[in-house]
């Protein structure tokens, strides 16, 4: 399998491998369209599982081409860049081991690049803001719930970074810590934004499944009344009927 050492390389790789078909799809699932969240993104048509093929070949590539993949204005290509800082976070070991200064640039590339507005669609922050983010800024017990860059996050104009506020929070829920979540979900609570009321429904929902379903339906025993329906509809989602019901009707 050949290596590919340039952003050069991977360009003409995803090329290869995309479609015209596939394109004019992907930019109307993504709402592309005038007036839509996703505005002028321009879609070439590779899949997901081939983008990810040409990532498991293009991890040696150095940062600024990395970057110069991030900065694109080809969604396939600003995905693989963020792909491959994601699979090299990954392979750099544990925090506080040898592999932390890789780690850490990582993570400080994809702020830069979610604050430049790269990171500009849900797909693209989903794939990306839990373990360059949330792998890193998740609390150790007994530290305050939220930590202050994802409270930053949360509190931007920005969609996208909400988002990543949203999703970073995965990774502390994998940790068995709900706190995170409630607390980015509770500042959120009044977001027009629907794709925040999904992810923030979504990150609830595997709270209850994946920490404590109490904690779930707690936050829900509060909050269910002010919940807009998509955002309380998510969270509901593994609940019995009966209380489906039952917190659909404070709304």
């Amino acid at each position: 399998m050949t290596e590919l050492r340039t952003a050069a390389e991977v360009r003409a790789a995803l090329a290869a491998a995309s479609s015209p078909e596939r394109a004019a799809g992907a930019a109307r699932f993504f709402k592309t369209g005038p007036g839509e969240y996703a505005e002028g993104d321009v879609f070439i048509g590779v899949t997901v599982p081939a983008t990810r093929a040409i990532v498991r070949r293009s991890l040696a590539l150095p940062p600024a081409e990395t970057a110069e993949l991030v900065a694109s204005p080809i969604h396939e290509e600003r995905l693989a860049g963020l792909l491959v800082m994601v699979e090299r976070f990954r392979r750099a070991g544990r925090p506080r081991g040898r592999g932390e200064a890789v780690r850490r640039a990582e993570h400080e590339a994809y702020l830069e690049a979610v604050r430049a507005g790269r990171v500009d669609n849900w797909d693209l922050v989903d794939a990306s803001a839990e373990v360059l983010v949330g792998e890193v800024v998740s609390p150790a017990p007994g530290a305050e719930p939220l930590p202050p860059l994802i409270a930053e996050l949360a509190a931007s104009a920005s969609l996208w970074q909400r988002r990543v506020a949203v999703l970073a929070t995965f990774a502390a829920i994998k940790g068995g810590d709900a706190a995170p979540t409630l607390a980015v979900a509770e500042m959120l609570l009044d977001d027009r934004e629907p794709l925040l009321h999904k992810a923030v429904g979504w990150m609830l929902r595997e709270v209850g499944k994946r920490v404590d379903r109490a904690a779930l339906t707690g936050f829900l025993d509060r909050f269910a009344a002010r919940m807009p329906r998509t955002m309380l509809s998510y969270a509901c989602e593994h609940l019995s009927p009966e209380e489906r019901a039952r917190y659909r009707a404070l709304r």
